[in-house]
């Protein structure tokens, strides 16, 4: 009798799991011929069986609620997007310089948008503290109210001490959130909608960024302070959302199984993954995987061990996916977007409303790129999505930059066509990235670390996030304005590089669950592994065969 048909079972936390009921049987593909049978190639052949008998209703009650506990993960990307597109506006805003007379450029405004960076990078260890200690929901719970409480301070500030003291609160608060959020989301998920619901939670960005910047439009024409401090009040309004919502969601699976209470974690994936069924195949599978995968010993136990990280092969391959997303995703050219008036200064645009108006389009124009992303996260190759993306921003980028060379030999005299052209190229840049990288930024990196590593490996993804945005924020103006638009050369370039650097170690998580990802990356070339893919017999819904090679 082969292993797969072994009768096995183990009693996880009330449930009895049968190896026998999860495995599929293997044979050569001799039921390939029968009626109505059909061949087909998954990365997975336990998943794709399990999925196939496990129809979720996306409907239901169970469902609804699941959705809105992924929208509480969301709320907290739309409290770090908001800012992102808050303090260039209120900067510029009369009275707030009546009141603190900081100027619109120079020292002062550079401590008031690095303070949020410092307090993020300062929290994000912190984040991994508590998020791992007393789980999800308490780290975003938490994260919300040191939040509220950074936004009190800035919003009654009437000196830059203090201004800069809640901007110092708020990044540490951002970073708590931002930790447990998409650990959260990805966890919650079942394995089939895990890429589409990590990916929602990262667009939150705009959620928030858009927003912001049409409050501070429309406040930028009240006649007295309220015209920049009703912006920062309104920065909490995702955090209330927050604050009011994690009474009302369940806590993560993944986090319960860490912490013993495996019958709260069989409970959860019997209501949300199973239509309320602890026998149903998909159930049974993540309960025998998460048993064998997640330890209740990890060093999420040891809240100061990044050990693993650097001693394991596993873990060496882990923090890798994580530090290549958290790099290439903030520094491929998006990063030239905190000064998109200056490029489309450059590019031709001069009228100030017209820099506006343009600045909002490229918004939008992202966001749908993302949200487009996001609908087909769960079907496209997270590796092919990175390597062809990357370099479709190089080629983008290598356009505008051409058609800025041409702009700047034309001198006063510049033909439209070409200033059409360069504006068309830089939205398709943001296009194309926002395609290829914002939803994936929330996936990688939670889809590389496994649960007792997820919140200290997100907390280190952090602190290379924020890194980068710093030098993003204060290199950028300086070679702006040192090279103008040779600047965008150095993307182009570098974008090759990251490229080849997919190609090369970018591992293939799509099409499996978290804790198959283990075998992935125990393997001694992870890469190749990833792209192993098992080749099954489908006969009416379900996979009746996996095909493996015969020893005859």
């Amino acid at each position: 009798m082969s292993e797969s048909m072994e009768e096995k079972e183990a009693n996880v936390g009330g449930v009895l799991v049968s190896h026998e009921h999860v495995a599929v049987q293997e044979g050569t593909g001799a039921t390939a011929s029968s009626s109505g049978a059909k061949a087909k190639v998954v990365h997975n052949a336990e998943l794709y069986a399990a999925i196939q008998e496990t129809k979720i209703d996306y409907k239901s009650g169970n469902s609804i609620h699941l959705y809105f506990s992924i929208f509480v993960s969301f709320c907290c990307a739309c409290a770090n997007g908001y800012d992102g597109s808050l303090l260039t506006g209120v900067v510029a805003m009369d009275h707030f310089q009546n009141t603190f007379h900081s100027g619109k450029t120079g020292t002062l405004v550079a401590i008031m948008f690095s303070l949020y960076t410092v307090g993020a990078m300062v929290g994000s260890p912190f984040a991994a503290i508590l998020s791992d200690r007393w789980g999800r929901k308490v780290g975003m719970f938490s994260g919300a109210v040191v939040i509220i409480v950074g936004m009190i301070i800035v919003s009654t500030a009437f000196t830059i001490a203090q201004f800069v003291v809640g901007r110092f609160v708020l990044g540490f608060g951002i970073s708590i959130m931002t930790v447990a959020a998409p650990a959260y989301a990805v966890e919650i998920a079942p394995p089939h909608w895990r890429g589409r619901a990590t990916g929602f939670y990262n667009c939150g960005w705009f959620g928030g960024s858009i927003p912001a910047a049409a409050v501070v439009y429309g406040c930028n024409k009240i006649d007295n302070d309220y015209s920049w401090r009703i912006p920062l009040i309104v920065q909490a309004l995702a955090c209330v959302v927050v604050l009011f919502g994690v009474w009302f969601i369940p806590e993560s699976p993944r986090f319960l199984m860490a912490n013993g209470r495996e019958e709260e974690a069989v409970a959860f994936l019997a209501k949300y993954h199973g239509n309320g069924n602890p026998q149903s195949r998909l159930v049974q599978l993540e309960v025998e995987e998460m048993k064998d995968g997640i330890r209740q010993d990890g060093i999420d136990k040891r809240p100061l061990d990044y050990r693993p990280f650097l001693l394991t092969h596993s873990g060496r391959w882990r923090i890798a996916q994580v530090l290549m997303i958290s790099i290439f995703g903030q520094f491929s050219g998006n990063g030239l977007g905190y000064f998109n008036t200056t490029i489309f200064e450059i590019i031709g645009v001069t009228s100030v409303e017209q820099q506006l108006a343009y600045n909002l389009l490229n918004s939008v124009l992202s966001a749908v790129g993302a949200l487009t992303a996001v609908a087909f996260t769960d079907i496209m190759p997270r590796r092919k999505v990175l390597v062809f993306g990357t370099f479709a921003c190089a080629a983008a980028l290598a356009t505008n930059s051409g058609l800025s060379a041409a702009l700047d030999a034309q001198g006063d005299n510049i033909k439209d066509s070409y200033a059409r052209g360069a504006l068309a190229s830089y939205f398709l840049f943001n296009i194309i990235f926002s395609f290829t990288y914002t939803p994936l930024q929330g996936v990688i990196p939670t889809e590389a670390l496994e649960t007792t590593t997820r919140a200290k490996g997100l907390a280190f993804s952090s602190v290379i996030v924020y890194a980068m945005g710093f030098i993003n924020q204060f290199a950028g103006p300086i070679a702006l304005g040192n090279i103008q638009y040779r600047y965008i050369y150095v993307f182009v370039g570098w974008d090759i590089v990251e490229t080849v650097m997919w190609y090369l170690f970018g591992v293939e998580s799509q099409g499996r669950t978290l804790e198959q990802l283990e075998w992935v990356y125990n393997q001694p070339n992870p890469v190749k592994a990833s792209l192993k893919v098992d080749k099954v017999i489908v006969a009416d819904g379900k996979v009746v065969e996996k095909v493996v090679a015969s020893n005859a």
